[in-house]
């Protein structure tokens, strides 16, 4: 691998509709040393509107890794998930669920649709911090990435 696909910015789309739980997210990923960028939308619509480049997002960015909660506003995560996976243009690209849902329905049910990674939140701040670098270690930069 070149230096320059080492050092490529990397961008994480994090969709959730939680104020607190992107703000520790996003503080979590502030001690990365990879280098990135964390783009939120907080609904399913936006979700998709980005993923699709559509309306105020034309010149959205292709994210490298897609954080994707489950209980979202105007569009379930479960439906953005599935349009994802059903979507030839944006299949490839990573998706872990990021939720609160231990319910084995909802983790059944993500897998059937392919995500590639389910991982129940933690309310215990330390383990969120470590939930999210253990994310950033695997998918950032143990992974080979499909290209964009």
């Amino acid at each position: 691998m070149s230096v320059e696909m080492e050092e490529k910015l990397k961008t994480i789309f994090l969709v959730e509709d939680n104020k607190a739980d992107i703000r520790l997210i996003q503080e979590a990923f502030k001690n990365s040393s990879i280098p990135h960028q964390v783009i939120t939308v907080r609904d399913g619509m936006d979700a998709m509107a980005y993923l699709r480049r559509e309306g105020e997002y034309t010149n959205a960015l292709r994210p490298d890794l897609i954080l994707l909660d489950l209980n979202l506003p105007k569009k379930d995560g479960r439906e953005v998930l599935a349009e994802i996976k059903n979507d030839p243009a944006l299949k490839r690209i990573p998706v872990v669920v990021l939720t609160t849902s231990r319910n084995e329905d909802d983790i059944f049910h993500s897998y059937e649709l392919h995500v590639n990674c389910y991982i129940t939140k933690s309310r215990n701040l330390s383990q969120l911090f470590q939930i999210v670098k253990g994310i950033e270690e695997f998918w950032l930069s143990t992974v080979t990435l499909p290209p964009i």
